[in-house]
């Protein structure tokens, strides 16, 4: 089967109008991130969550990771009750951590069997049994919660970079010049006093300098929603090798590239 991303979620803290927190689904059994909506996304899609094999963790905000203490806690109860199914989390010593003292938070002694079942994976580097390989780099952005993004290649030639929540660096645009595709946080307008978020006109400036199709994630903004405007109504306009990504976006490779379908 050829690779495939399933966008299950595209906006940033705040959810836009329509949008669940950023979450992305790889091959229907490997997530990058566990946001507070995660389990609502893969409920909406279908999902069966004792089929995920793989959680990949950028950093630890709280819309990136908050919804990890629910993913176990359906494992346990209700799709993997027999606790037969592996589960491995790709993230640093710190990630462990953090995920762990969330768990005991979130449900003190419930989940215990199943943090001890997960399998630990805190190398910068690594390949799946599935074929995918991938690394994980430095990003800029808050440093208290360790913020990295991933690159991911497959043997058929696919590659993807993931940028976790960054603002402008070199880390992540090296990757994804290396990269036929490139999934891109842009969380903030472009009025907003911080570096740590890409805004839309640095994503203009990067997509002059690069051919890489990018895929725009993150959002703080909706193009299309009944409500009133949360911070903007004006929508960014970008190059045509520049898409803004929508929950329930598919994002398939097709033997040479990525052709995305939202």
């Amino acid at each position: 089967m050829a690779p495939r991303i399933d966008m299950l979620g595209t906006g940033n803290a705040f959810l836009p109008h329509g949008r669940h927190h950023s979450f992305a689904l790889i091959d229907g059994k490997h997530i990058i991130d566990a946001p507070p909506t995660a389990l609502a996304g893969l409920r909406r899609h279908g999902i069966n969550l004792a089929d995920l094999r793989t959680v990949f963790i950028t950093h630890v905000h709280g819309d990136h990771v908050f919804g990890f203490p629910f993913l176990l806690l359906e494992r346990k109860y209700i799709s993997d009750r027999d606790g037969v199914q592996p589960l491995t989390v790709v993230g640093t010593p710190f990630v462990k951590e953090r995920l762990t003292e969330l768990c005991k938070l979130a449900f003190p002694g419930s989940l215990d069997s199943m943090i001890e079942h997960v399998t630990w994976v805190m190398e910068d580097i690594g390949e799946l049994e599935d074929g995918w390989r991938w690394e994980r780099f430095e990003v800029h952005h808050d440093d208290a919660v360790e913020p990295h993004g991933y690159r991911f290649e497959h043997p058929s030639g696919a590659s993807f970079v993931h940028s976790g929540d960054s603002g402008p660096c070199e880390s992540l645009y090296d990757a994804i010049e290396r990269s036929n595709f490139a999934i891109l946080e842009m969380g903030f307008p472009d009025w907003v006093p911080s570096t740590h978020h890409h805004k839309p006109k640095d994503v203009l400036t990067f997509s002059e300098l690069c051919s890489t199709p990018l895929g725009i994630t993150h959002t703080y903004i909706d193009e299309a929603s009944p409500y009133p405007t949360v911070l903007e109504s004006e929508f960014p306009e970008f190059a045509d090798h520049v898409t803004h990504l929508s929950d329930g976006t598919k994002i398939e490779w097709s033997g040479t590239h990525w052709a995305v379908t939202k």
